[in-house]
């Protein structure tokens, strides 16, 4: 008996099943390569962007008849400009050198180095060398300007102003004023090399 074997006939939902498939994985594949925030959308909330207040978004006023913190000089400048005016409320004693010291250790050294010429491990790596604090040019501004440097920062110096209060602020002035520009009297040169 001969039998004639027939292929069976293809149907027409198979080659849409397989599109639908291709289609699919295609999609799939798309999703995978978007940027994560398109993607993670609307599921994932970015935390900068939460309910909380942003930090000095909007400070609050001090209130009435409050007290300051003992020892810290609120100031409160616009710029370098208005703070070159400030007078240094703190004297130049050695307690306030030497703390002036172990701030400017922190804080200054790896830029302006040790010697305060600019030495330091990172100052030696920037296309634009930090100051020279020891030079007559940087002796002759005020104390106000330094302390304006300090808090604002300049072309390559970072600001401190959030990370130094203005009472340590103006220790570091005393000590930049003490070390480099030898304007403190010799007694206080003598009491903060002895501690």
């Amino acid at each position: 008996m001969n039998v004639l074997l027939r292929s069976p006939r293809p149907s027409r939902a198979r080659p849409v099943r397989d599109r639908l498939a291709a289609a699919g994985v295609l999609a799939a594949a798309l999703c995978a390569a978007l940027p994560g925030p398109a993607a993670a959308w609307p599921w994932s909330r970015d935390m900068t962007d939460s309910i909380a207040i942003k930090p000095q978004a909007h400070p609050m006023p001090f209130p009435r008849r409050s007290v300051p913190v003992p020892d810290t000089a609120t100031v409160r400048v616009a710029d370098k400009e208005a703070a070159s005016k400030l007078l240094n409320p703190i004297p130049s004693t050695p307690d306030s050198v030497n703390q002036g010291k172990a701030l400017f250790t922190i804080y200054c050294t790896p830029c302006h180095g040790v010697s305060g010429t600019g030495d330091g491990l990172v100052g030696e790596k920037l296309v634009l060398r930090p100051f020279n604090l020891t030079s007559p040019t940087v002796q002759v501004i005020p104390d106000g300007l330094i302390f304006g440097y300090v808090t604002f920062g300049g072309e390559v110096m970072p600001s401190y102003g959030n990370d130094l209060s203005p009472t340590e602020r103006w220790h570091v002035v005393n000590y930049v004023r003490c070390a480099f520009g030898n304007r403190c009297g010799p007694a206080v040169i003598a009491k903060s090399a002895a501690k």
